[in-house]
């Protein structure tokens, strides 16, 4: 049970941290050429960086940014709760609180990288080369979307021993 609980801790921690490197980082389309990339905040070409996007002014854009953010504090949150009921609660409890709040984390990755999917991520192809593809951070994003729901329902069904 123990070690059941250090890995997924250790997963949760792993998923935070790429909760934040896929947010930050302005890389979820990238040239073939290796030259240009486009995040959520900035284009950037070689390297350097302009806050100019093509879409800066939408709406769907600043929501993308707003539920990946809302991602990480929940994601944040939940490792904490989780923490905290690991040493104040019962056993034979669930931690109930702790995987509601990743389901949550679940749900704000799954908005905001379906509308980014939705919304951007073929259309800066159509800007530049249609032979441009999706970088790391999107990539990412979409992996904290599997451990996020993976974390959120072993915290629902796990108990304290």
């Amino acid at each position: 049970m123990l070690v059941l609980l250090a890995g997924i801790f250790v997963v949760h921690i792993a998923t935070v941290i790429m909760l934040f490197v896929c947010t930050i980082a302005n890389v979820w389309v990238v040239s073939n050429a290796g030259n240009a990339s486009v995040g959520l905040w900035n284009n950037c070409t070689n390297t350097f960086c302009n806050g100019t996007l093509l879409y800066a002014d939408e709406d769907a854009l600043k929501t993308v940014q707003a539920f990946m953010i809302l991602s990480i504090i929940f994601s944040a949150i939940s490792l904490l709760v989780f923490v905290f009921q690991l040493f104040t609660m019962e056993k034979g409890n669930r931690f109930f609180l702790s995987g509601a709040t990743m389901l949550v984390c679940w749900l704000c990755v799954l908005v905001g990288v379906s509308i980014y999917t939705n919304r951007y991520a073929n259309s800066y192809k159509t800007y530049y080369r249609s032979e441009d593809h999706h970088g790391y951070s999107y990539i990412l994003a979409w992996i904290c979307f599997c451990f996020s729901f993976i974390i959120g329902v072993l915290y629902l069904v796990l108990r304290k021993k």
